[in-house]
């Protein structure tokens, strides 16, 4: 889907009014195979990337299971179809009339066959056998002691070949109960039988995607070894050409969770498969949901890991593991030439591939993505046959009278496709999300219309991401291509469905546009922060004075009548200015569902003031740096108010604003007061008290004689108060004058000093 503007993200927030929209129109086309391909089909097919009507597309067989897992012809075109989960035997004639033939002891009848005198052979899983079933009634033919049975062929000389698994063994059958191993392949499971126009034996296995041609007990060749876990279908042609199907997601193994499942038995604990989710990163993957086109054959691929196999004497109610690989192709179809080169003609991340019908030079293939057909032409032009609206399509026969038979899963039935168009259909396009409530302008398409035929769109919106009962009802049709009003009420989410119609000529719709206006949403600002920073004052500007030191001096002695002399100096005093002055850098972060341009004020407030102060606007960058000492200390508040008034009119300009955390800026160092030391012995005892107006203290030290700073305990033991008392005791003070530097840090990491001349 073709976004010709800029779409704005999930997440926008709705609003009840609708007079703030952008100024920017917004359409969104599809057109295309990939974009259509995204759609709901219902007797509407898309080839060369155009929509028109499907082949007549009827239900010939209902059933009352999931899963019809296996279809096989017989004389007269009658069907068999192998059901899950009750394990039936179905015959269907060629007017649709069903019959139960036979109803297994087993939960499952995953393959069936009709041999040349016309009678059935069912095989049965979990633990189960192959049955003859002739005159209406089920006799056991050959017991493999295999877990699953998931394949049978017969060859021309009316022998009966077998897939198995867990072993992944192939028996041949020659008469009731005389049976033998075949071919041992090593592998879990083999899960697709065929026979070539030579005699050989094809077979596909799980869990490495291994295509075997077996030409005599014991002697096979690999044909192939796929990159995929299963080889879930062949289909041999007369020149020797050999199609097959690989799976990414093993049917196998899905099949036997499900008979595991069905087997466990009433008011028993249904065990489940896990599922494995294995991430591969492949060179040159695709991104998206699509179906590559071939891939380059003599590239080498690397191949995904094995699904684990499990051991033997696991519990029958323990299934596999269902492997499945992210990041690589869920399924492909592959050409075998004669010469055993391979082409890969179809690779696919988003749907699996379970079976394909060679037929009048065109491959069909049936997949789980809403049960779909496809046909792919010799040239490789892919077109979407049908959608049955089921879970999967899981097997496809040629239908007696033309068209083709294909049995689905989710609800097992049978359908059939005819060789001629049906007189109408519908296609409903995918949930387009306009980002934000959106007012809805004109669509438009392009189409050829051939004489009596008749092509409609009808429209519908909501504000839940998938229709549902609180969406509008379809509108009217719409009949103006070049551009019909869309009468369907602002909404945040729209979809279009098209209506087909034709007697013998069918509409083939190209490209459909829808045309809207998003809900301007107002930007939003994230965070604000505020940090201090020390910056070089300018040069030839003059730094602030540093804050100046309370001192005192006060002479300690022997003698009690000792005096203070104190004599000046004739230089003058050279003052040491501060080396730094502290800025505030405030930072901010805003963003805008549209990615509109946006442009700032910046404002602050302090504690117990009623009206926002402006510092700057217009701002389009993201920072701002404050004068340390422009405010005075407290606490102050900062706003910032973020505008896409520059990019939209000002009618639907919308803003936003977050108001930071307070912050506390102190810029006053703590006051020392000192009380007169005391001559203790050798030692001196001292007690002073620190305080701060606006912040808690946080340290205190001393230094004598310009010594390393060492720190002083509170007389409480913590330092966290406006005002703390200290006791400093100092055991030994040589004789002689001494300077003792007191120093109090608080939370602006503000010092306050006194200084003590002791003799």
């Amino acid at each position: 889907m073709k976004a010709r503007a800029r779409l704005a993200p999930f997440g926008a927030c709705f609003a009840a009014a609708f007079s703030a929209y952008g100024a920017g129109t917004v359409t969104w086309e599809m057109s295309g195979y990939q974009e259509f391909l995204k759609g709901r089909f219902q007797g509407v097919s898309l080839k060369d990337g155009r929509l028109l009507l499907a082949p007549k597309l009827e239900t010939v067989f209902s059933s009352d299971q999931p899963m019809v897992w296996s279809l096989a012809q017989g004389p007269g075109g009658v069907v068999y179809a192998g059901t899950g989960h009750q394990g039936r035997v179905i015959r269907v004639d060629s007017t649709g009339k069903s019959d139960l033939l036979w109803t297994s002891a087993q939960p499952e009848v995953f393959a069936v066959a009709v041999d040349a005198k016309g009678i059935v052979y069912a095989a049965t899983s979990p633990d189960g056998a192959v049955y003859r079933i002739a005159n209406g009634k089920a006799e056991e033919y050959f017991a493999p002691h295999s877990k699953y049975i998931w394949s049978l062929a017969f060859a021309a000389d009316g022998a009966l070949f077998v897939g198995t698994g867990e072993q992944g063994k192939i028996f041949r059958v020659t008469a009731q109960g005389k049976g033998e191993v075949y071919y041992e392949t090593g592998q879990a499971h083999i899960t697709s039988l065929a026979l070539d126009p030579r005699g050989g034996l094809l077979a596909g296995s799980e869990p490495n995607g291994i295509l075997y041609r077996v030409t005599a007990k014991d002697k096979a060749f690999v044909l192939y070894d796929a990159t995929l876990p299963e080889i879930r279908a062949i289909a041999p042609m007369p020149d020797g050409t050999i199609y097959a199907a690989a799976l990414g997601g093993s049917l196998a193994r899905r099949g036997a969770a499900a008979a595991a499942g069905a087997g466990a038995g009433a008011g028993a604990p249904v065990v489940t498969a896990p599922t494995i989710s294995v991430t591969v990163t492949a060179e040159g993957a695709q991104a998206g949901g699509e179906i590559k086109p071939p891939a380059d054959p003599s590239k080498p691929q690397s191949a995904p890991p094995p699904a684990s196999t499990p051991s033997p004497g696991a519990p029958p109610t323990a299934p596999p593991p269902v492997v499945e690989y992210a990041g690589v192709e869920k399924s492909a179809l592959y050409r075998i030439n004669p010469d055993n080169t391979v082409d890969t003609l179809w690779t696919s991340k988003e749907e699996n591939v379970y079976d394909l019908l060679p037929r009048d030079g065109q491959l069909f293939f049936a997949t789980d993505s809403g049960g779909r057909v496809y046909r792919l032409s010799p040239d490789r032009k892919l077109t979407l046959i049908a959608q049955t609206n089921e879970g999967e399509a899981i097997r496809l026969l040629p239908a007696p009278a033309g068209g083709i038979l294909a049995a689905t899963g989710d609800m097992g039935r049978i359908y059939k496709l005819a060789a001629t168009s049906g007189p109408d259909g519908i296609y409903e396009s995918p949930v387009h999300d306009a980002g934000t409530v959106a007012r809805w302008g004109r669509v438009s398409w392009r189409a050829d219309l051939p004489s009596g035929s008749r092509l409609l769109l009808h429209t519908r919106s909501g504000n839940s991401l998938r229709p549902d009962p609180t969406w509008s009802d379809w509108s009217g049709a719409l009949s103006d291509a070049s551009g019909s009003a869309i009468p369907s009420p602002n909404a945040r989410y729209i979809q279009w469905k098209a209506e087909f119609a034709g007697a013998g000529k069918t509409p083939e719709l190209d490209t459909v546009t829808v045309a809207y206006l998003p809900q301007n949403s107002p930007p939003v600002v994230m965070s604000i922060t505020v940090t201090p920073q020390w910056v070089a004052p300018p040069a030839g500007k003059p730094a602030p004075p540093a804050a100046a030191a309370n001192a005192i001096s006060m002479t300690v002695t022997d003698a009690p009548d000792a005096s203070v002399t104190q004599t000046s100096a004739g230089s003058p005093t050279q003052p040491l200015a501060r080396a730094a002055n502290q800025v505030l850098n405030i930072t901010w972060h805003a963003e805008d569902a549209e990615g509109d341009r946006l442009v700032y004020a910046l404002h602050f407030r302090g504690d117990g003031e009623r009206d926002w102060k402006l510092l700057k606007s217009g701002m389009r960058e993201t920072t701002y740096q404050l004068d340390g000492d422009a405010l005075a200390d407290g606490r102050y508040l900062f706003r910032v108010t973020a505008s896409d008034r520059e990019v939209n009119p000002p009618a639907s300009a919308r803003e936003g604003e977050l108001i930071g955390a307070a912050v506390l800026i102190d810029n006053t160092p703590p006051v020392i007061a000192a009380v007169a030391p005391k001559r203790t012995g050798s030692g001196v005892d001292l007690e002073f008290e620190a305080s701060d107006a606006s912040s808690p203290l946080r340290r205190s030290e001393y230094s004598l004689d310009a010594g390393p700073w060492i720190p002083v305990e509170a007389a409480d033991g913590v330092i966290d108060s406006h005002r703390e008392k200290f006791v400093l005791r100092l055991p030994d003070v040589p004789p002689g004058e001494h300077i003792l530097v007191l120093r109090a840090v608080d939370s602006g990491n503000n010092a306050g000093l006194k200084k003590l001349l002791i003799r």
